[in-house]
């Protein structure tokens, strides 16, 4: 559990924050399973926390980031995307998930595609350990032959935001997570781009993972991919790579409206040392956080943007609703956590092979 020893319940807002953090937990107990101590099944999340942190509608409150600790210390090993250049939401989670919590993050792509955004894991040590491998992904040159003759190596082009790969073990198991935060473009389902981003991080993975010196059987692609619907080319340009989406995951929006697939996991495994136990979902925490009833509460943490625009015209009740709704998408996220049990201890399979007779 995160630490909690710095809530005050004689102040307004940290009372508040008790109360919702009861609420909140209790909520998890019924949608998400309990974290199991042995390693018989590792929770494995991803989560895209909305320009963790900047300050365009404020710093997030603590309150905030005690709630998103809170749920991120419901699984054993977290992939965040959209972490700012400046650290300081991701160590204000860190503080508060304390010791048994470690984590891994990359710098910020250079140059405007890259969007000042870092990518995370964040893994309760206890049950993961980092396995050594860590590397952000960057395509080779493409080799081609010169109007001479010869072959030459030539750049392509590199991912807008460079996706993170990591080893990791747990029980039986080793894995290769790579999270990646894809392309957006133009609001339509099947930009252009978005789809050839996506296919070339799937096929570069694929091939990379069959490789006789790959650091594990076992890979996984996960993050936000911006896909609108699972029969999208974009949900394709994965499955195309030979990357299996468990059923379980497939029709999981996981945006605030829940009409959009953005995020997805996906599994590239051995089979008989890695599988879904069947329970996997998204989280909506905005039922019991940040809800319609709540808005008034939180009028002195808005302060004056919520009753009046920058050119100091008041919002009619409406207008303050909207931003109520927009602001807390910065206090939490306009994307919801999608998670999914995997099973990690083939204990019992692994000893019925040792009394199999040898093979002559």
């Amino acid at each position: 559990m995160p630490f909690y020893r710095k809530l005050d319940a004689s102040k307004p807002e940290d009372k508040r924050t008790i109360q919702n953090l009861l609420l909140l937990r209790k909520d998890l107990n019924l949608h998400i399973p309990v974290k199991k101590s042995m390693d018989e099944s590792l929770l494995l999340a991803t989560w895209n926390i909305r320009e963790f942190d900047s300050a365009k509608y404020g710093s997030r409150t603590d309150e905030s980031i005690y709630y998103i600790a809170e749920i991120v210390a419901r699984f054993d090993l977290i992939a965040i995307q959209e972490i700012r250049e400046s650290l300081d939401g991701l160590n204000r989670l860190m503080s508060l998930l304390g010791p048994n919590w470690d984590y891994l993050f990359t710098d910020v792509t250079q140059g405007s595609a890259g969007n000042g955004e870092r990518m995370a894991f964040v893994f309760d040590k206890r049950k993961v350990r980092h396995g050594g491998l860590a590397s952000e992904m960057v395509f080779p040159p493409l080799k081609i032959k010169g109007e001479d003759g010869k072959m030459k190596a030539v750049d392509v082009r590199q991912v807008a935001r460079t996706p993170f790969m990591c080893g990791f073990r747990a029980g039986w198991t080793d894995f290769v997570l790579t999270t990646v935060h894809i392309y957006y473009g133009e609001a339509v389902a099947e930009d252009p781009d978005r789809i050839k981003e996506i296919g070339e991080i799937a096929q570069f993975l694929a091939k990379r993972s069959e490789e006789p010196r790959a650091w594990s059987n076992n890979w996984l692609l996960l993050g936000d991919f911006n896909i609108f619907a699972p029969t999208d080319v974009t949900m394709k340009a994965i499955t195309a790579a030979n990357f299996k989406v468990p059923k379980e995951l497939q029709n999981l929006p996981s945006n605030v409206a829940q009409d959009k697939y953005y995020d997805q996991i996906a599994f590239k495994v051995r089979e008989d040392r890695f599988a879904t136990n069947s329970k996997a979902g998204v989280y909506n925490f905005y039922k019991v956080l940040y809800t319609k009833e709540q808005e008034a509460e939180y009028l002195s943490v808005m302060g004056d943007a919520y009753l009046n625009t920058k050119e100091n015209k008041p919002r009619d009740v409406k207008a303050r609703s909207r931003y109520y709704r927009d602001w807390r998408l910065f206090q939490m996220s306009d994307h919801l956590p999608m998670w999914v049990e995997l099973r990690i201890d083939y204990s019992d399979e692994y000893l019925e092979r040792k009394l199999e007779p040898p093979v002559v």
